[in-house]
């Protein structure tokens, strides 16, 4: 089963219109690698404005979503929304709506599902903090959350996940190729033994936590690792590089 690349970059509370269309403008002219899905996350206000201005070979994700299409619920944006701005994707569960915003599996897999049952694409996130790698309980954390996941997908087709070790995102630190792809290869194993050896191997699992363009390639080159899901690289023109690290 041959998994088409994708790099999505999570750009979070970052930018304005003079600073993001300079990205735009270098991601349309650059020269990107036809094998690799690229995907871009703008801030929920500028969604409209990136989707008019960035080449359609490239998507673009709102950063979160709500469980439910609209109502009372002030600050919150719908997939109907997200889709209504021409955008196809939306990152669910990224360690800081875990983490600083407090939300629980629970509602992750909720928003998941909304999310699927209205045709908008996924990339679903999950990692273990600092002292649950220390404390040897990575596994039991990453499996965790990717079976309240997995109980809230009926069609895997426009699922991607994203293994963030917690302890890499943006901190310099990065996990080795090979412990990335150790959990990764976990991960593909949890896949084929709790769904079906067909999900496992034909969903791609992306890598993120620090990637630049100068660990890329190697992280590209495991077996495992089917792309990244990039934060601050991806704001600058070394994300052209990631992109096109199995180039």
């Amino acid at each position: 089963m041959i998994r088409k690349f994708f790099v999505g970059g999570n750009w979070k509370m970052n930018g304005d219109k003079e600073s993001l269309g300079e990205l735009i403008m270098t991601l349309n002219t650059a020269s990107l690698n036809d094998e690799t899905e690229v995907v871009c996350g703008a801030p929920a206000i500028y969604l409209d404005y990136v989707r008019s201005k960035l080449d359609q070979r490239i998507g673009v994700a709102a950063q979160n979503c709500y469980k439910v299409p609209k109502g009372a619920f002030t600050g919150e944006i719908s997939p109907a929304m997200i889709k209504d701005c021409g955008v196809d994707w939306v990152i669910l569960g990224h360690s800081e709506r875990r983490h600083v915003f407090g939300e629980s599996d629970e509602l992750i897999g909720q928003k998941v599902a909304h999310c699927l049952e209205n045709d908008l694409g996924v990339i679903t996130c999950i990692g273990e903090k600092l002292e649950e790698r220390e404390a040897g309980t990575t596994e039991d954390v990453v499996f965790e959350q990717t079976k309240v996941i997995a109980d809230n997908v009926k069609d895997w087709t426009h699922v991607v996940i994203a293994y963030e070790p917690v302890w890499a995102i943006g901190t310099g630190k990065t996990a080795t190729p090979d412990q990335a792809q150790e959990v990764h290869e976990k991960l593909r194993g949890w896949l084929r033994a709790n769904v079906s050896d067909a999900v496992a191997d034909s969903v791609r699992i992306i890598y993120g936590g620090s990637v630049t363009g100068g660990n890329c390639k190697e992280l590209a080159a495991q077996p495992d690792i089917d792309g990244f899901l990039v934060g601050g690289a991806s704001l600058k023109p070394e994300f052209v590089d990631i992109i096109n690290a199995r180039a």
